[in-house]
C-alpha cells in the first residue's frame, strides 16, 4: 500500500483515486489462459452453421439477461426473455411468449451494450439503459430517479444487508455532488484508454462503475452491461458465446466478498482483477463444455441423416445426446416412448443393426445400451 493510502477508507477516498493500479506480472498467467480459451472457443464456433450460431447466441443472451437479474435477487421468466431477444434479433423460434415491458427493458440494455459495442458509452446512453430497467419509475414499491444520477435525497448510497435495525453496511459510495465529475472522468477513460489488455480494461470498468454506484438502483446490472460491452470490444464481436453474468451468479458469494474487500482496500486492485479473470475463464470453459454437447449432437445427426428412423427412435436418441442419466434399457425405452416392451426391443435392435447403439460393456441384471460415438 502506498504511504498516501490509509486503512479504514473506502477505495474512492484514497488520495490518487481513481488511478487504479495492478501488477501485470501476477495477471500474466490468467490473461494468457483466458485468451487461449477464448481463441479455442471462437475457433470451434466456426464449426457451427449460421442457424446454430444464432441459436447459441440466443441461448447465451437469454442466460445473461436472466442471471444478471438473478444476482440482484430478481427472477425473470426465461421464456419471456428468450422471446424478447428473438423478436429483436429477428430469429424464428416458433411461438413467442407475450411481451413484458420490464423484461424488454433488461433485454434492450444487454443487446445495446453488446450489439452496439462500438458506439461510444455516454451519460445519455447510460440514462437510457437505466430508464429501460425501471420503465415505471419504481423499484418494487419505492419511487426512484430514473434516467438521472442519484441525488442522495434520502441519505448516502450504501450497500447493506440484514434486517432493519441490525443492518451491516458493506460499502458507501461517493456522495451525489461528486457524481457528475466522477462519471465524466470514468466515461472519458472508458472511451480513450488504449493501453494494456482489453480484458483488464473490462475488469477495471466493472469495478470502477459499481464503486461509483451512480444510480438509485440497477447499478450492478448496468456495471455488468458495461463490462460486457468492454468484452465485446475485446472480442471485436457483438455475438456472445459465453455469459460472464451467469458465471458471476454461480459464484455470487465470492463476487460480493471480493467486491467488498476491494472497495475497502487500496488502489492496488490486482486481487480483484485476478478473480475477475478467473471467473471469466470459468465462463468461457463452461461455454466450451456446452458447445461440445451441441457439436456432438450436430455431428451425430449428420451421420444419421439418411437413416429411416421413427419418432420414438428420434425422441430417445435426442434424450441420449442431451445427457441421459442412468442406463438405457428396453424397459426405460418403453416407458419414455410410451410403447410396448416388444416395440421397444425392435426399436433398439434396429438401431444396433444400423450401428447407432451398442450393448454396454458394464454388466447388470438387464441389458443396457449406449450410443456408438464414432462411425
Amino acid at each position: 500500500m502506498n504511504s498516501g493510502e490509509s486503512e479504514g477508507l473506502y477505495i474512492w477516498e484514497n488520495p490518487g483515486w481513481p488511478r487504479l493500479r495492478y501488477d501485470l506480472a501476477v495477471l500474466a498467467a490468467p490473461l494468457a489462459a483466458v485468451h487461449a480459451a477464448q481463441g479455442y472457443l471462437l475457433g470451434r464456433m466456426a464449426d457451427l452453421g449460421l442457424s446454430q450460431r444464432d441459436a447459441t447466441t440466443l441461448r447465451v443472451l437469454t442466460e445473461d439477461v436472466v442471471k444478471t437479474s438473478e444476482i440482484e435477487g430478481e427472477r425473470l421468466n426465461p421464456e419471456k426473455v428468450r422471446s424478447s431477444i428473438a423478436r429483436r434479433l429477428g430469429l424464428d423460434i416458433g411461438a413467442l411468449a407475450p411481451a413484458d415491458r420490464h423484461v424488454d427493458g433488461v433485454v434492450d440494455m444487454v443487446l445495446d451494450a453488446t450489439g452496439a459495442h462500438a458506439q461510444p458509452l455516454t451519460r445519455e446512453r447510460l440514462f437510457g439503459w437505466h430508464a429501460a430497467l425501471f420503465p415505471t419509475g419504481y423499484s418494487g414499491l419505492a419511487p426512484i430517479r430514473t434516467g438521472a444520477w442519484r441525488d442522495d435525497a434520502t441519505g448516502p448510497m450504501q450497500v447493506v444487508s440484514g434486517p432493519i435495525g441490525r443492518r451491516t453496511v458493506h460499502f458507501e459510495a461517493p456522495p451525489a455532488p461528486r457524481l457528475e465529475a466522477e462519471m465524466a472522468r470514468f466515461l472519458e477513460w472508458f472511451e480513450l484508454a488504449t493501453e494494456g489488455d482489453r480484458l483488464v480494461h473490462a475488469g477495471l470498468a466493472h469495478l470502477w462503475f459499481v464503486t461509483l454506484h451512480p444510480f438509485d438502483d440497477g447499478n450492478g446490472r448496468i456495471a455488468r452491461a458495461v463490462g460486457d460491452m468492454a468484452l465485446a470490444r475485446a472480442d471485436r464481436s457483438g455475438q456472445r458465446f459465453y455469459s460472464l453474468s451467469a458465471q458471476i451468479q454461480r459464484e455470487r458469494k465470492d463476487y460480493y466478498e471480493m467486491l467488498e474487500r476491494t472497495q475497502k482496500g487500496s488502489l492496488d486492485v490486482t486481487p480483484w482483477l485476478a478473480w475477475f479473470l478467473g471467473c471469466l475463464l470459468r465462463a468461457v470453459e463452461g461455454a466450451e463444455a456446452s458447445l461440445s454437447a451441441v457439436l456432438l449432437k450436430t455431428h451425430a445427426w449428420q451421420r444419421w441423416a439418411e437413416l429411416p428412423l421413427n419418432e420414438r427412435q428420434i425422441k430417445l436418441l435426442n434424450r441420449l445426446l442431451d445427457g441421459f442419466e442412468g442406463k438405457l434399457t428396453s424397459s426405460k425405452w418403453a416407458a419414455i416412448a410410451k410403447c410396448s416392451p416388444d416395440t421397444a426391443l425392435r426399436d433398439i435392435a434396429d438401431l444396433v443393426a444400423r450401428g447407432v447403439l451398442k450393448k454396454s460393456a458394464s454388466g447388470g441384471r438387464s441389458t443396457s445400451y449406449e450410443l456408438v460415438t464414432q462411425g
